[in-house]
């Protein structure tokens, strides 16, 4: 908020995402600083020796990992980009087309996600075992606090521009509120990507603690 200044509609989806960016840059230098102050050179698990650096790699690829899966959220909801606006002109030739398009294009945003969690969850597994994917699952939801607290833009612009209709506003303040309310879609749209990813990274960890323990 110190940083950006929105002073047309266009630019808050900009300023919305670069808040993102700069919690994502700030959390991966709060993960190498926790990796070199709190962790020992070297520890054991399961008589399997590990270097330091191994719980920040797990930790770095899941927040990579939802920064991505954050990004081609965006892209395919946000009315700024090709794909929301391909789908309206669909709209234009009726409800057929309308399904059609926007199932293909449903189906078509999962791809990335599932090879973002995918790869994920395969590094994470192979440097630390279950522990690993713990840690990627821990270090996809650092980005969540903010995406969640920009995510409140949506329900609370709408609430505002309902109000200013029935106060009988001018139009230029249900403009703004309509452009707030639509950059909140977008943003609960991402954070639920966030916390889809995470979701599926922490059942996997569960499901390794079921296995050591049972």
């Amino acid at each position: 908020l110190f940083i950006t200044n929105v002073e047309k509609p266009e630019q808050i989806e900009s300023t919305l995402k670069l808040q993102l960016l700069i919690s994502t840059v700030l959390s991966a230098g709060a993960i190498v600083g926790a990796s070199f102050l709190v962790l020992p050179d070297g520890f054991i698990i399961d008589n399997v020796p590990h270097a330091r650096l191994e719980p920040f790699y797990c930790s770095m690829a899941g927040l990579f990992s939802g920064f991505v899966i954050g990004a081609i959220t965006e892209y395919v909801t946000s009315y700024s980009y090709g794909p929301v606006k391909e789908l309206a002109e669909a709209c234009r030739h009726g409800p057929a087309t309308n399904i059609i398009f926007g199932l293909a294009l449903g189906y078509l945003s999962t791809l990335v996600p599932i090879v973002m969690i995918g790869g994920t969850a395969w590094l994470s597994l192979t440097l630390l075992g279950y522990y690993g994917v713990a840690l990627a699952a821990l270090g996809m939801l650092a980005n969540l606090p903010i995406s969640l607290a920009i995510d409140g833009y949506g329900p609370i612009s709408d609430n505002a521009g309902g109000i200013a209709e029935m106060a009988e506003l001018g139009e230029d303040i249900r403009e703004k509120t309509d452009a707030l309310d639509a950059a909140g879609n977008t943003t609960a749209a991402i954070g639920k990507g966030f916390a889809i990813g995470s979701a599926a990274l922490v059942a996997l960890a569960l499901f390794g603690g079921f296995r050591h323990i049972v």
